[in-house]
């Protein structure tokens, strides 16, 4: 009751207050409050004085973003307090102040007896704005129970994953990932897979950096997304166990252990699933040109998906002293994939059916991922003062085998081509980093290093059937290695200070940037450069040296409102796949093949935006503008004609001149009752991008939007129910407009076994409308398109919890300290 009164008090008797002392000469208490455990500013701590001889006198108030208090107050002698929900209040009294006094840092302890009590940290207000980025806290998000890290990355404001996983950032695809603050090769090639493998209740919380600071990689003109996963912090054995099936079929186990002493923390996740996911696909291309025989060919895809999939986590943290400690963890994946595609060709000339055709590829993949980390972490001093070291080595490799055969099924029935493609891909990637914080009253140094060094090895042969000899002989033509590799080094400083409601970071960054490429092929030169083209070189070893500048603002409008600014220059650096020169064989008239000539892409992006809080209401806004030279583009031209006569279209990435991009986007969280909650947002952006290649124009200008809308109703009986939709506006690029998406996910759950077990059931896509429909023309041909990655999706899901109190964030509801969140806070 005393957290109702309190307030009360503070508003009537501070009026009281001012009136008596209004002839005084007032002095200032300030100070700052944190997290004793992990040292994390507690935002909205009450902080009371009480006159010791006149304890009807109370005067106080409340903690700002940076988890500070400043507190006008006439001199005298005092009771102090502090308080914070779920921690133990912190008291001192008799204290006698005749001039401004600092506090300095006051450290909350948690009240593990009140811990239990806490029913609905996980529901508190999720936004939390700090001076280069948003944090959005996942809480019970039911939509998701049973789906995937991907699944909750599109509930996330400003998030967008397209039909086939990828993600983009307010409609940019060149966003950076982080696990856990950190690149890492179990991405998959630079490919979002781990995301869809791994559940969505690992997460913690992710971390939202549209403006990141020198700390950061300046990797992604986009931004960075940084995934943080769960790691349990309560004392004792704790631990869930997390089940799902569904249909189309599919099946999940995770569980999570973990043991927690005063002097270590050892932490496991298992996790097993098996998937199935039909999609497919249809393409309608009509010729213009006489370099087709036809004048038409339909393409219908029907593919369906077989998944296994197998993940460790196990690490422990050991407490070297009470500031340090030594934490190792070891991550292994293994998946197999296999995946059947049968492909029904028709071919037209005219409006008459001229011939058909049956392409089936069976693919068979299987992948390795491991992943070894090592952190040291010294918190020097109470002030702040603070080191880290990391190393961390991943590895990650792919074998597989794709049987392609295809067959005239009219007029005639015989045998038209039969293929085995034998690609091994390995990625290897070290990484090694320092960091180092100092404190300086309001002020905060930064300085640190980082090391990435990545290798990646593409291992391809492709055998044809040959109808003569009855045997495969390999084709040398296409038979290759890439090698591809990617050395970063980078150093680092930034400083931040404050300045009563004024808090700025400015940073610089230097990165060098190394890229070198490898082909082994037997290939005579001729036809290597009839595949790549003239005056390409293949082996290549290419050096940049950048500086990346950050500067980043915030400025308190009152403690429930702010207004941020944010500079940074950034960098695209191109994937391995973008610069592999030989042509993929997922079809024979639709190739993709890489550039070796393309070089990084640079870009400058500025933010403005607002944040207010209501009792009932968040809103966050932002205004941003980006400008990036030799950006990447797609491009579709003619690449011959197959034996049959058929057109092949080739995709190529190349170095356009110039992207420019200006949006907006506005979030809002509105709870118009304690058992209904809505959450929405709404970004708008436009693009410009102009370029030439190979004589073709590439210039266009694009407007699109995106929005979504999640509304979650708590009723009696411990019942929830969610629905999230979300849709996609239209696009357009220089040859291609795509059409508007919308989909929605329903959810209901409900609580049971004394709330140490949920039951959820969810519909992923209801109405199945989760497909991309595009259409592309140039002057010779043109393309209808549709792709469905995976259909509707219902699943079931129970977890059980033991130990561990329900669906809450950390045992303070507030973020947990990571390595990558070790900065001036503002």
């Amino acid at each position: 009751m005393h957290r109702i009164i309190i307030p009360l008090l503070l508003l009537t008797l501070t009026t009281i207050q001012g009136q008596v002392r209004q002839n005084q000469q007032n002095i200032t208490i300030s100070g700052k409050v944190v997290d004793a455990d992990s040292g994390q500013p507690l935002e909205y701590a009450t902080f009371v004085l009480q006159e010791t001889d006149s304890p009807d006198k109370v005067t106080g108030g409340i903690t700002d973003t940076s988890g500070e208090f400043s507190i006008e107050t006439a001199p005298g002698k005092y009771n102090i307090r502090v308080e914070f929900l779920s921690f133990k209040t912190f008291s001192s009294n008799n204290q006698t102040y005749t001039t401004s006094t600092n506090l300095g840092t006051i450290k909350l302890e948690a009240d593990v007896a009140q811990l239990e009590a806490v029913e609905v940290v996980g529901e508190r207000t999720t936004v939390e704005v700090r001076l280069d980025k948003k944090i959005y806290n996942i809480g019970k998000d039911i939509t998701t129970s049973g789906g995937n890290v991907s699944d909750a990355l599109n509930n996330i404001p400003s998030v967008s994953v397209d039909v086939e996983g990828a993600i983009s950032l307010r409609g940019n695809d060149n966003v950076r990932i982080l696990i856990n603050g950190k690149p890492s090769a179990l991405a998959g090639f630079g490919s979002t897979d781990i995301l869809q493998q791994l559940p969505a209740d690992a997460i913690e919380k992710v971390e939202v950096i549209t403006s990141p600071s020198a700390r950061y990689d300046a990797e992604g003109t986009a931004g960075i997304l940084n995934i943080v996963l769960k790691k349990e912090k309560t004392l004792g054995i704790n631990g869930s166990v997390n089940t799902t099936v569904g249909v189309p079929f599919n099946a999940r186990v995770t569980t999570n252990f973990n043991i927690r002493t005063e002097k270590f923390n050892i932490f496991n996740t298992l996790g097993y699933f098996h998937r199935e996911s039909p999609g497919g696909g249809r393409n309608d291309n009509r010729y213009f040109s006489d370099a087709s025989d036809y004048d038409r060919i339909i393409e219908d895809r029907d593919t369906n998906r077989d998944d296994d999939g197998f993940n460790v986590n196990i690490g422990m943290e050991y407490f070297l002293t009470d500031k340090s400690s030594v934490t190792g963890s070891f991550f292994y994946r293994w998946s197999d994939e296999n995946n059947v595609t049968e492909n029904d060709n028709q071919r037209f000339i005219g409006d008459n059916l001229d011939s058909r055709t049956l392409r089936t590829e069976d693919q068979a993949q299987k992948e390795n991922s491991r992943q070894f980390s090592l952190n040291y972490t010294n918190n020097i001093n109470d002030d702040g003062q603070k080191l880290t070291a990391d190393l961390q080595y991943s590895y990650d490799n792919e074998d597989g085998l794709t049987g392609i055969q295809e067959n005239n099924t009219y007029p005639n029935t015989d045998l038209l081509a039969l293929e085995n493609i034998y690609e091994k891909q390995s990625e290897e990637q070290f990484l090694a980093q320092a960091d180092y914080v100092l404190p300086m009253g309001d002020a905060q140094f930064e300085a640190g290093y980082r090391g990435t060094f990545k290798k990646e090895v593409n291992d391809y042969l492709l055998d044809q059937y040959d109808t003569i000899s009855g045997e495969f002989i390999t084709n040398d033509d296409l038979t290759n290695v890439f090698t591809y590799r990617e050395n970063v080094n980078a150093l680092y400083t930034q400083y931040g200070n404050k300045y009563g409601k004024f808090s700025f970071l400015l940073g610089l960054r230097l990165e060098n940037t190394q890229l070198k490429g490898n082909v082994d092929a037997n290939i005579d030169s001729e036809a290597l450069q009839e595949i790549v083209g003239q005056d390409v070189d293949l082996n290549f070893d290419k050096n940049y040296l950048g500086l990346f500048p950050t500067v980043n603002l915030i400025f308190e409008l009152s403690q429930t409102q702010n207004i941020s600014i944010g500079y940074n220059r950034r960098i695209n650096r191109p994937r391995g796949w973008f610069i592999n020169p030989f042509p993929s064989r997922s079809s024979r008239t639709n190739v993709f093949q890489g550039n070796p000539d393309l070089d990084p892409a640079y870009a400058n992006a500025y933010d403005v935006g607002y944040m207010k809080r209501w009792k009932k209401l968040t809103l966050t806004t932002s205004v941003y503008y980006q400008k990036e030279t030799r950006s990447f583009e797609f491009i579709s031209e003619e690449a011959g004609v197959t034996s049959d006569g058929i057109q092949i279209i080739r995709s190529v990435p190349i170095n356009l001149s110039t992207n420019e991009r200006i949006g907006a986007e506005a979030g809002v969280i509105y709870s118009p009752a304690k058992w209904w909650r809505l959450n929405s947002s709404f970004n708008f952006f436009t693009f410009t991008s102009d370029g030439e290649f190979n004589g073709v124009e590439y210039g266009t200008t694009n407007t699109s939007w995106f929005a979504r809308l999640s509304s979650k109703f708590t009723l009696p009986a411990k019942i929830e129910l969610q629905a999230n939709s979300f849709y996609m506006g239209p696009r357009q690029t220089a040859q291609s407009d795509t059409k508007g998406i919308f989909s929605m996910n329903l959810a209901m759950s409900k609580d049971i076994f004394k709330d140490k077990g949920t039951l959820s059931l969810n519909v992923s896509d209801v109405f199945n409308s989760r497909k991309r429909r595009s259409f592309t023309e140039t002057a010779n041909f043109s393309s209808d398109s549709e792709f469905q990655w995976r259909r509707r999706q219902v699943n079931l899901s129970f977890i059980y919890r033991f130990n561990q109190p329900k669906e809450r964030n950390n045992r303070r509801g507030q973020p947990e300290d990571n390595d990558e969140d070790r900065q001036f806070q503002g």
